[in-house]
């Protein structure tokens, strides 16, 4: 790719930006852990929104979804579009509840919620997984898909590529350990804006280019089926189109958003999305942050992609299923002018930094207030130990640096370690609010879908194979059955185990004050009962989903002029949008108590 002075100037001026960031948020990033990892407390709903948007948004996104086009058109994005379900459950059950327990980290809720010496070496253990091990594997991820696209960016060999991306870790490593969540939150901001511009600039040229010719040439040029929104039931009829059989589609909308642990999709909220939450200035503003992000997510992102994509099918017929996320980064090259070339490439750096930074900082923040400070640092001061989080976020950035190199070899078991997580979703959001989910509930429930997994896809998929391969046993098939097989277990070993101490139950209880099933606890204190708000959640949850596809699909339908059901998606979109108003404003969500930090 040949860039222009101007652009190598627009290149360089964002990386000093970045760096300038850190630098004016050192001194307000350095006085505590809360300060370092949480911002203080104090972002507003629309920062940590964003910063939770730019956070997913990584550099090889638009790639994929590239790739999903390629090979099943529009329909094909149901793959994470199904996702939107548990995330608006997170909005709306759990965003509340994670500002208020007052944590540093998401393993603080163990101390918080359950008894036993064992909890301590339950967290010391998932610090040391997810801060460094399963950490770096997600880097390294990342890291291989930035290497690819500056292989393709600047026609190199993998080699300098990795050289290139090392040297942005380091520089991520320095502003990320020098400011802070809070001089990352606001790098967040700034790479998101320039992420979504630079995306959108690219989908107005392409579309409009005379390759193309418009919507109405892309449509032209296009088969119709490209264009479908929704997945194809029909066995019979599956070309092109995103297929799943009914229990397939079942498994997506019933059991998949609840059951599966997933980085960044994690079940109740959790990782890095828990971390922007605990981080707002309050409940209110946890709740909006999260719904901001969950719109934003999937309406706003995906069509600027989505266009690139289609266009990609009809200016690069040449592309197979194995190279055709490489039409994104080809598109850049050859339409994006003199300047926006260098803000498109700046997009793509924003959006890889963002990334990594934001896995940098929050797995620091498990190893230093989760494993050291926990067991080695009671005695330090605040400074002493935000120098630590400084220290381990160049730990893990080194670490992550090495994995890089050996992401092909480890590929396999991270997917076997992320695929092997069915069934723990459902102890992870039951811990807010069944009294009787204990610690060795948790544990087993980490534990026992690994073997459910390896029993469900080597043992019994194998006798249900037919010639030509069943995918809904290869896939949704192993989920169930791993689901279920950790249900089994997880319920048995919660009820031949001991409840949790009681004065943890009841110290947890009158910090969360959480809905549900806790009335053994209640029953122990004078805290005075209240309507719950499990009925309105219900309903805001139900109808936040609703309108947020009507959305998606509303402006989907706009963009290709499909005019008849923009009326109708549009009248979707507000009839949802009233009533998921009405309901929310019935919720406590708009109580002004205060949090005493």
């Amino acid at each position: 790719m040949n860039f222009s002075t101007l652009d190598w100037i627009i290149i360089i001026s964002f990386l000093a930006i970045t760096l300038f960031i850190g630098l004016y948020f050192k001194d307000r990033a350095s006085k505590s852990l809360t300060d370092f990892f949480l911002a203080g407390r104090n972002l507003p709903w629309y920062i940590a929104g964003i910063s939770m948007v730019a956070t997913t948004f990584a550099a090889d996104t638009p790639l994929w979804v590239t790739e999903v086009i390629h090979k099943s058109g529009i329909s094909g994005n149901w793959l994470w579009w199904n996702m939107l379900i548990g995330g608006m459950v997170t909005t709306f059950f759990f965003a509340k509840l994670w500002r208020r327990a007052d944590v540093l980290t998401e393993l603080e809720f163990l101390d918080i919620r359950y008894s036993g010496k064992i909890v301590n070496y339950f967290r010391g253990f998932k610090a040391v997984y997810l801060g460094i091990f399963f950490n770096a594997i997600v880097i390294g991820w990342v890291n291989s898909a930035m290497i690819k696209i500056m292989m393709v960016f600047f026609g190199t060999d993998s080699q300098t590529a990795f050289y290139i991306v090392a040297g942005l870790m380091v520089l991520i490593a320095i502003y990320s350990s020098i400011s802070g969540l809070l001089g990352v939150a606001i790098t967040d901001a700034l790479q998101f804006v320039l992420a979504m511009t630079g995306c959108i600039i690219l989908a107005v040229i392409m579309v409009n280019s005379e390759q193309v010719g418009g919507i109405d040439g892309l449509k032209e040029k296009l088969p119709a089926w490209r264009f479908d929104f929704f997945p194809n039931f029909d066995k019979a009829n599956t070309i092109g189109t995103f297929t799943v059989s009914i229990l397939a589609f079942i498994s997506f909308i019933g059991v998949q958003w609840w059951a599966s642990w997933y980085p960044g999709a994690e079940p109740g909220g959790g990782g890095y999305i828990s971390q922007r939450m605990m981080s707002t200035k309050s409940e209110k503003d946890s709740v909006f942050a999260t719904l901001f992000f969950q719109i934003a997510h999937y309406c706003l992102r995906p069509w600027p992609w989505i266009i690139v994509g289609l266009c990609a099918l009809v200016v690069y017929p040449d592309l197979t299923s194995a190279n055709a996320g490489e039409g994104f980064v080809r598109a850049m090259n050859d339409f994006m002018p003199s300047g926006l070339k260098g803000l498109l490439f700046t997009a793509f750096l924003g959006a890889y930094m963002s990334t990594i930074s934001t896995q940098l900082n929050w797995g620091a923040s498990y190893l230093t207030n989760d494993l050291y400070k926990r067991n080695f640092g009671k005695d330090e001061t605040q400074k002493q130990l935000v120098n630590k989080g400084k220290l381990f976020t160049v730990v893990i950035m080194i670490v992550a640096v090495i994995t890089t190199t050996f992401i092909e070899t480890i590929d396999g078991a991270a997917r076997f370690l992320i695929g092997s997580s069915a069934g723990l979703g459902a102890v992870l959001i039951l811990r807010w609010y069944w009294w009787r989910i204990n610690i060795w509930s948790e544990i087993s429930a980490t534990l026992a879908p690994i073997l459910g997994y390896t029993i469900a896809k080597y043992v019994i998929a194998p006798k249900y194979q037919i010639e030509d391969g069943n995918a809904f046993i290869e896939n949704e098939g192993i989920l169930l059955v791993t689901t279920l097989f950790t249900t089994i277990v997880w319920l048995i070993v919660t009820f031949m185990t001991k409840p949790t101490d009681k004065e943890k139950l009841l110290s947890f209880y009158h910090k969360v004050k959480p809905d549900g099933a806790w009335n053994p606890i209640k029953q122990l204190t004078n805290y005075k009962e209240e309507k719950s708000n499990l009925p309105y959640l219900v309903v805001c949850w139900i109808t936040s989903v609703w309108m947020t596809y009507s959305i998606l699909f509303f402006i989907g339908k706009l963009i290709f002029k499909e005019w008849y059901s923009v009326m109708i998606w549009g009248a979707s979109s507000l009839i949802s949008l009233i009533l998921f108003r009405i309901f929310l404003s019935k919720t406590s969500i708009f109580d002004k108590t205060p949090i005493n930090d």
